[in-house]
């Protein structure tokens, strides 16, 4: 292990670092619209809707990002769609994460007893009304545990955007591997480098999901 080397290459990964957090930032928050969306559709049976959003969960759970990824990056611009790395990146983390952030948005609002929404429409409540000041905080609290582990796993799969050549913590490591054939120093920075990135993450996870349950919520 070569400190110096792991010192001189500090600033190539703290570049790719920044470049992976917002990458996964930007595709977690257009999972997490895509998410809150769907699963508004999904629990108010709009029609022709929740079948298109079933298709679109199947379709993007069971295939690998990666093949995401390269069909947005390789296959579109055959159709004259042409597309960034990185907004590539950003649609694919944002997709695949919509997929499963509407599942687990989902349950949380089916898990709301009907009871609560009957009675506020009994004391003059519009179904607006309900859904966003009863029903979503509490669903959205029950979900706090699914949705950050969504987050980390979206997080984590920013690992395969070095495939279309975005400058993110894995390229990095793979072309300093490449050009200087320091392997334990650069895979050593390379899992220093995704415990910062992912490990608060996981800690503000925890803290929150206490909090809500300590305020009656998550149980």
């Amino acid at each position: 292990m070569d400190i110096e080397v792991i010192r001189s290459y500090i600033p190539l990964y703290n570049e790719a670092l920044l470049l992976t957090f917002k990458i996964g930032m930007l595709g977690i928050l257009t999972a997490f619209i895509i998410g809150l969306s769907g699963a508004a559709a999904l629990y108010f049976k709009v029609p022709v809707i929740g079948k298109i959003l079933t298709a679109y969960i199947e379709l993007f759970r069971n295939t690998p990002l990666l093949v995401q990824l390269f069909f947005i990056y390789f296959a579109l611009p055959k159709l004259g769609i042409r597309i960034s790395a990185q907004t590539c990146g950003i649609m694919g983390l944002g997709l695949i994460g919509g997929a499963y952030m509407i599942e687990t948005m989902r349950s949380g609002l089916e898990s709301i007893d009907i009871i609560q929404s009957e009675s506020a429409l009994s004391l003059g409540m519009s179904k607006g009304q309900v859904f966003w000041n009863i029903i979503l905080p509490q669903a959205i609290s029950i979900s706090i545990p699914g949705i950050m582990a969504n987050v980390i796993f979206l997080l984590k799969e920013t690992s395969v955007f070095s495939t279309i050549s975005l400058m993110d913590l894995m390229f990095t490591a793979k072309d300093l591997i490449g050009m200087y054939a320091k392997t334990i120093e650069c895979l050593f920075l390379l899992v220093v480098y995704y415990l910062i990135m992912l490990l608060p993450v996981s800690i503000l996870g925890s803290v929150v999901e206490r909090r809500v349950r300590y305020a009656g919520f998550g149980d």
